[in-house]
């Protein structure tokens, strides 16, 4: 007797999500509580956790498809599994030769074989771009699955041998039908994807934006993350990072600056005596943005920790909803990935984000001598009608003389 596989509650507010991919195919053994699929939601994926051990049997919807919860997914068969074929296997394979003709006609072939059932559309779609074989990539997500991160690690690493193949003497006459053509894909849009379009554009259309930017001279924090950096890993377990260190400068600034820790609500201005600082994290469905809750209590470590531990499950797509909500002031560190400056957008119904951005020797004037420091540009992005270019500015100068003096967070100046 089959037992039904059905979406389960998601969330608050919650009612529909997208099937990112099944994670069981059928005719595969299932153990009690083992993931068989993976739905996107707004904010995060939801793993679908199997109701009883067995076998997996026939998938109600498809990958892409719009579930509602409650809604049947797919069945449980009884059964160990040892003996029961995928329904693909009944299809006979194609003759050898058939193949083989064949070939030629397919230049953009997907990665077939188990490996390939495993994919994410999006690992599915970078498998393709980067020419890169899934079965030779070592995943690091969760159960070991590929992630894109590891598809661009495998093709950054791969020996600079194709090129030698695209001059191909000995090749037939057809080959060149397949060579140099222009090519295009659509792939749908994740719903996280969606959510994050939609919400951008609707800060655009709503807040009044603007931006304001400021420089920080890195070296104090440099100096000091290079003198303790040691001594901080062996005594809490994590390794120092700047975010630790902006996040606490951040929030001391806020309490200073109150409106840009405030929102709007309606025709009032809502103020909040206490921190909750949105980090922005790098998930493979994209970026995700959990919250500190009352950063402005804890210390460096703590705020360290919390990070570490947020990246770590964004990655394996382990993320709670709950971790997702509120949120007073996002901080958005762009120079990981080279930015040099940027104009954030901000996060609603918050109204304000501040952007980091890479570290980067310049020239700077210092008691009248042409120095070279590490610098950054920070960018603080705000909604003009509750935060004022004044107060914009006194908070960036506030984080900056925070940042070029570590001592104000110990004595908190």
């Amino acid at each position: 007797m089959a037992t039904e596989i059905l979406v389960p509650v998601l969330g608050e507010s919650i009612t529909e999500a997208t099937l990112g991919e099944w994670l069981k195919q059928p005719g595969e053994p299932v153990a009690a509580d083992e993931p068989v699929a993976s739905l996107e939601t707004d904010k995060v994926s939801v793993e679908v956790p199997a109701p009883v051990a067995g076998v997996m049997g026939a998938h109600a919807v498809a990958v892409g498809d719009t579930v509602n919860v409650g809604a049947l997914i797919g069945t449980i068969e009884a059964g160990s599994g040892a003996a029961a074929p995928a329904p693909a296997a009944a299809t006979p394979a194609p003759a050898p030769a058939a193949a083989a003709q064949q070939a030629p006609a397919a230049p953009a072939a997907e990665p077939a074989g188990e490996a390939a059932a495993a994919l994410s559309p999006a690992v599915r779609r970078a498998v393709l771009e980067h020419g890169v074989d899934p079965a030779t990539i070592t995943g690091t997500g969760k159960d070991g699955r590929i992630t894109k991160e590891d598809v661009i690690a495998a093709a950054s690493s791969k020996p600079a041998a194709a090129p030698a193949a695209a001059p191909a003497p000995a090749a037939t006459t057809a080959a060149p039908a397949s060579t140099g053509g222009r090519k295009e894909e659509r792939v749908r849009m994740t719903r996280l994807r969606q959510t994050v379009a939609r919400r951008l554009k609707d800060a655009q259309n709503t807040a009044a934006l603007l931006t304001t930017f400021n420089d920080v001279d890195m070296t104090a924090v440099i100096e000091a993350r290079a003198k303790y950096k040691d001594l901080f890993e062996k005594k809490h377990g994590v390794r120092l990072g700047f975010m630790g260190f902006f996040v606490k400068a951040a929030t001391m600034a806020l309490k200073d600056i109150p409106a840009v820790n405030a929102q709007i609500d309606g025709d009032e201005i809502v103020y909040h005596d206490y921190a909750d600082i949105s980090v922005a994290v790098s998930a493979p469905q994209g970026l995700v943005v959990p919250v500190i809750r009352d950063a402005d209590q804890m210390s460096v470590a703590q705020v360290e920790k919390t990070i570490g531990d947020f990246g770590k499950r964004a990655k394996d797509g382990t993320l709670k909803m709950e971790e997702m909500k509120g949120g007073t002031f996002t901080i958005s560190n762009g120079g990981v990935f080279g930015s040099l400056m940027s104009t954030p957008i901000i996060n609603p119904p918050q109204s304000a984000v501040l952007g980091l951005h890479r570290i980067e020797d310049r020239p700077v004037v210092r008691d009248g001598q042409i120095v070279i420091r590490p610098m950054m540009y920070l960018a603080l992005s705000y909604d003009h009608r509750l935060i004022d270019g004044r107060e914009a500015v006194t908070f960036l100068v506030a984080l900056k003389n925070a940042i070029e003096d570590p001592t104000r967070l110990l004595i908190d100046l």
